[in-house]
């Protein structure tokens, strides 16, 4: 799977291993990180950048992220996804430029069509003035050549809130009150210059303290390892990582699915408008965009990640719980304190397997026994997969669904523009299932293969799941002892 960080996905990958293997060494502090970064960086000649400075102060930077600290740039900075400084570079600064197709024609339709000033004639083409360029785009339009061209910087063109800004030396800023920290600006810099704060060190220290710390393992994590790699297999290898256990978090798409399909069917009646709570991205865009849709038109059901952890910590007082999966906006999601009893972190499948080679630690086939969801809570991981268990949870108790009328829509521009839609009472469905990756979660900016593969593998596995309704799988769990609502109450 091609990234537009590819070439540095294995440096940023080594930089969490070392940190977590020093974490399970109970060696990590500051002469320590200081060796790291020469150990990986040792010179004398530079392989990335310019030179092997600028690469040691990006290993730094790493290192920091490694730990769950903001950048030394932005010390204060609570938000998950960070921008490393150092590393961002060479990007253009100006969104419109003129390439070798302009043909300096007489009619100079791009110098008549510029307001304000910024095109002047050259001698071989064009050339536009970044300082005065307003990016009005009218100089594109008029070009009977199409030689002026719109380069819009990779982090900015995958951020589908516009919360990506650049400084006056172009370095990009990222705007936190805007930020869903959905992570798609993450794997489009080709300078690995953003990344996010990973918290295998503390999880470390939980498990080196002989804590009971719980592995649970996303819907979507079935397919990404291949098809002979089972949730038993990942039940195993926690295991040997030092948790105490794993569990499935299909069984959470389970229980979601049984109280949302409740929510949904009040709102039904009342020709209320909803939409679902599983995505923490499409709660964040929610949230930060469209405040008052969030107050009154989402689930208050908690996504299956929370209510899995809910589980544990009522059959397990004082646990850890960790989420394992694709999804960069989960970590915000464990770091929302105003959600009690939810996953007290989550990390990606690119630092799990940073955490497998931290400690030698391989993924090996094993039988498909372990099974504690459903098909339809498994298939939450893609999109029309919440809506679909939310549907059926329906169907089980009875209820008509052929009058329902739902939307799903999967990719941060159709999320945005729906709830536009919503927001202007233009949004004629009943429902909504929004997720923010393309595809569904199993598209997560973190995911271990592409899509194509990942849908192979997981139909492959998927089909040996048993058949299991939902509301009769969830009769063996005590959903009476914990809450299910966002704010932690008990019916």
């Amino acid at each position: 799977m091609v990234t537009n960080d590819q070439s540095l996905l294995r440096l940023k990958h080594r930089i969490m291993e070392r940190t977590a293997a020093l974490a399970y060494e109970n060696n990590l502090n500051d002469e320590t990180k200081e060796a790291l970064v020469y150990e990986i960086i040792p010179g004398p000649l530079a392989t990335y950048r310019c030179c092997i400075y600028k690469e040691r102060e990006i290993v730094r930077e790493r290192i920091r992220l490694a730990c769950a600290l903001p950048t030394s740039n932005h010390p204060d900075s609570e938000n998950i996804v960070q921008v490393i400084s150092a590393a961002c570079e060479e990007c253009p600064l100006s969104a419109y430029t003129v390439t070798d197709n302009c043909r300096l024609c007489m009619g100079k339709a791009c110098l008549n069509s510029c307001r304000f000033g910024a095109i002047t004639i050259g001698q071989h083409r064009s050339h536009i003035d970044p300082q005065k360029c307003k990016e009005c785009g009218m100089c594109a339009q008029a070009c009977p050549y199409g030689a002026i061209a719109h380069l819009v910087r990779p982090c900015k063109r995958a951020c589908p809130v516009g919360a990506i800004n650049y400084d006056e030396n172009g370095i990009c800023m990222i705007d936190e009150s805007k930020c869903i920290n959905c992570g798609h600006c993450i794997h489009s810099c080709p300078f690995g210059a953003i990344g996010s704060k990973t918290y295998l060190v503390e999880i470390i220290k939980h498990i080196n303290a002989g804590e009971e710390v719980y592995a649970m393992c996303a819907p979507a994590t079935e397919g990404q390892f291949g098809a002979d790699i089972t949730m038993e297999s990942l039940r195993i290898a926690t295991r040997k990582l030092g948790f105490t256990d794993m569990i499935e978090v299909g069984l959470g798409g389970d229980m979601t699915a049984a109280y949302e399909s409740a929510e949904w069917s009040e709102a039904f009646k009342e020709g209320k408008k909803m939409t679902t709570s599983c995505c923490p991205a499409f709660i964040n865009m929610l949230r930060k965009h469209f405040p008052k849709q969030f107050a009154e038109n989402m689930s208050s059901t908690v996504s299956p990640m929370c209510a899995i952890s809910r589980y544990l910590k009522y059959l397990h007082p004082g646990c850890k719980t960790v989420f394992i999966g694709p999804c960069i906006a989960k970590k915000s999601e464990a770091a929302d304190k105003s959600v009690p009893d939810n996953a007290d972190y989550a990390i990606t499948y690119g630092e799990f397997r940073a955490l497998l080679r931290a400690r030698g630690v391989e993924l090996e086939p094993a039988d498909n026994s372990y099974q504690e969801s459903s098909v339809w809570g498994k298939r939450f991981a893609s999109s029309g997969g919440v809506a679909n268990a939310v549907i059926e949870c329906m169907q089980e108790r009875g209820e008509d669904t052929s009058k329902l009328q739902l939307v799903q829509v999967a990719g941060g521009d159709d999320c945005r523009k729906t709830l536009m839609m919503l927001k202007a009472n233009r949004f004629k469905e009943d429902f909504i299932e929004g997720m923010v990756c393309p595809g569904g979660c199993v598209g997560g900016p973190s995911k271990h293969k592409t899509e194509m593969e990942i849908k192979r593998a997981r139909e492959a596995l998927l089909k040996k799941a048993d058949g299991r309704k939902v509301l009769d799988n969830l009769k063996n769990y005590p959903m009476d002892k914990f809450s299910m609502h966002r704010d932690g109450h008990l019916d």
